[in-house]
């Protein structure tokens, strides 16, 4: 049990008397400043939001109830999650979080499973979905393939789905681009990469998994050029074309990059593998895409990090604002690296500066090993593409579950897409990436209203942005300490500080009995120097017994000057955390139990015991996005 002082709350100017708004009117977003002060207990003021369902609208009431009581769930039958995709040769596909572990099943209702899914991010109709593939721009459409389960909401019968969109939000499902209907594929259509070549040819590289489920490299092409929304994919007759290289297990050799094209007039790409327990980048060259040559050396290798999948290797430039397309390089351009780990199912990335004459990449940092994580939640199998359209670069990241096997395949459906991110060099600290929402989601917010200091109750559908100041007088004067902070180990939002914690509480109901904080940590070390981490505490997130409750966050870089600041895109049981202009991001799955629907608010918290904090906020209620199947009539 976790108690909270008491609120106070100046009411809405002009604000409505009544318990719900009518059905027709959609309350706009608000924006509010406040002083934060220090609480004895957890939380010493809350602004409350409501948020609504895709059923209810917003409305706004006195918040009466100042106690924080963890509910308990009726026994049920002990949780044992299946291993999938291991003994196939891919990652573990299923949530194992509670393997060994005498977990109970949670009894979920359909309101509860139906209030999970998603607003505006992508996901098929039903059934199982996992990596991103080959997405692109082509002929006005923005294409994106996926791993897809046809036959239910478990990995497994791997083939490719289609789905195309004028603006990366609104989605219209194509037919299966891909099947597993080859010797060379039969076990599974896996992952692969587009590659545009200048004449407006476009070619997927894919592995497929044969017979004997070795791992080959596969080639398609569009049938029809002309067809916009390239409907239709022919398998190369010459397929596999690329088999493991000696050395390497049958069942370690996968996942090929889109090319990129370099002076010797040649065509060059990457797969991912490992040797014994070294994960390890191959490089191919080819001018045809139907033969190749493995190229002597490695791209990259890192002792101990164990199997390699979904490489990605890109330009990034060091001064411009623009992405770059994949065959840029030169001496105003870093190379990112990154991989995503089989160990561990996270993505890292390194920067460095790639020689394409002598086929060599150097981490700008040689003690970086595996690199920095793109998010420190759950984020996938990651692949970015160059939007030549609007010159940026995009990153996709599957989002996987993290509730029990039951309950997906009692909601029918399992994973989500991440909205889709620019990614640029993080020019002032030259170390990092910034992650940011495509600015396409910013279309879906309502108009902003502001007001201060009274409770707000808005959407379930949301977008947040931030700022948090702290008393300067305070960061002074707090003593040195050595005793170091950890998001994950360090007791979450409910550890104080003198400096911390401080943030948000979202998908929270009235009672706070299932609560999801977001929040900054500042630590001042024994150097006097202070260091910030960003963090998300799940462990209060539901109720439910079969979820996974991890604590979430890292260190995030903030300069001198700068303001904390956090985007929140909250999406039914989907939060994607953005801080400092996405230096530091965290994806989390919410399966909340009571703060669904109406019931849902958001608490703006401060639990430091030494500092106030000011805060600075501004909130849209979104709205849906268009994600439906495609009807010939609506091709542009």
């Amino acid at each position: 049990m976790v108690d909270s002082l008491p609120c106070s709350y100046s009411p809405l100017p002009n604000g409505p008397d009544t318990i719900e708004a009518p059905l027709a009117k959609r309350r706009p977003p608000k924006k509010a400043t406040l002083i934060i002060f220090s609480g004895l207990l957890l939380l010493a003021l809350f602004l409350a939001i409501t948020i609504a369902g895709h059923h209810r609208n917003p409305y706004i009431h006195a918040n009466e109830n100042n106690e924080s009581l963890l509910a308990t769930s009726k026994p049920s039958e002990p949780v044992l999650p299946a291993s999938r995709g291991v003994s196939a040769g891919v990652s573990e596909k299923s949530n194992r979080v509670f393997s060994g572990h005498n977990v109970v099943e949670f009894p979920w209702n359909n309101s509860m499973l139906s209030w999970q899914r998603t607003s505006f991010h992508f996901q098929p109709e039903k059934n199982w979905m996992n990596d991103p593939n080959g997405p692109m721009f082509y002929k006005g459409w923005y294409h994106f393939f996926y791993q897809y389960n046809p036959n239910g909401a478990v990995w497994g019968d791997i083939v490719w789905g289609h789905a195309v969109s004028n603006d990366l939000i609104h989605w219209l499902h194509l037919p299966l681009a891909m099947v597993a209907d080859q010797w060379y594929d039969i076990n599974g259509v896996w992952t692969g990469s587009a590659t545009i070549l200048p004449d407006g040819q476009v070619v997927m590289l894919y592995t497929g998994s044969t017979n004997e489920s070795m791992q080959v490299q596969n080639l398609a092409y569009p049938a029809n050029l002309s067809d916009p929304l390239l409907t239709n994919w022919v398998k190369y007759s010459g397929n596999p074309v690329l088999l493991p290289p000696p050395g390497i297990n049958k069942k370690d050799f996968r996942d090929p990059t889109t090319a990129w094209y370099t002076s010797d007039g040649k065509w060059k790409f990457a797969i991912g593998s490992k040797v014994n327990t070294t994960g390890i980048t191959l490089l191919y060259h080819t001018k045809d895409f139907k033969s190749y040559e493995l190229l002597d050396g490695l791209l990259h290798s890192v002792p101990g990090t164990g199997m390699w999948e979904c490489v990605d290797f890109y330009p990034v430039s060091k001064t411009g604002d623009k992405g770059l397309d994949t065959s840029v390089h030169g001496p105003g351009v870093k190379h990112v690296m990154k991989t995503s780990l089989d160990n561990d199912r996270s993505d890292y990335y390194a920067l460095g500066t790639y020689d394409e004459k002598n086929d060599t990449w150097v981490p700008d940092n040689p003690n970086i090993g595996i690199g920095i994580r793109y998010d420190y939640g759950l984020f996938y199998a990651s692949k970015t593409f160059y939007d030549q359209q609007k010159r940026r670069r995009v990153l996709w990241g599957w989002i996987g579950e993290s509730d029990s096997e039951i309950a997906d395949v009692k909601k029918g459906w399992a994973s989500l897409q991440g909205i889709p991110r620019t990614v640029l060099l993080d020019t002032k600290t030259g170390s990092n990436l910034l992650q940011w929402p495509v600015e396409e989601v910013d279309s879906l917010r309502l108009t902003s209203k502001e007001f201060d200091k009274v409770e707000v109750k808005a959407g379930s559908v949301l977008d947040i942005v931030a700022e948090f100041e702290i008393d300067k007088e305070a960061l002074e004067r707090t003593a040195q300490s050595n005793v170091e902070f950890s998001c994950s180990t360090s007791g979450g939002a409910a550890k104080r500080g003198a400096l911390g914690p401080f943030g948000l509480l979202v998908l929270a109901d009235e009672s706070l009995s299932e609560q999801t904080p977001v929040f900054f940590y500042i630590a001042k070390g024994t150097d006097g120097n202070l260091t910030t981490f960003f963090c998300v505490d799940q462990s209060r997130s539901s109720v439910a017994t079969d979820v996974n409750k991890k604590t979430y966050g890292a260190f995030v870089p903030v300069l001198k000057d700068e303001k904390l600041s956090v985007r929140l895109l909250v999406d039914h049981s989907i939060v994607e955390s953005f801080a400092q202009g996405g230096r530091t991001c965290i994806t989390s799955r919410v399966y909340p139990t009571k703060a669904i629907y109406g019931a849902t608010r958001l608490f703006l918290f401060n639990n430091a015991t030494e500092a106030s904090v000011t805060s600075s906020l501004k909130i849209w209620q979104m709205n849906s996005a268009f994600i439906h199947p495609y009807r010939p009539e609506q091709n542009n």
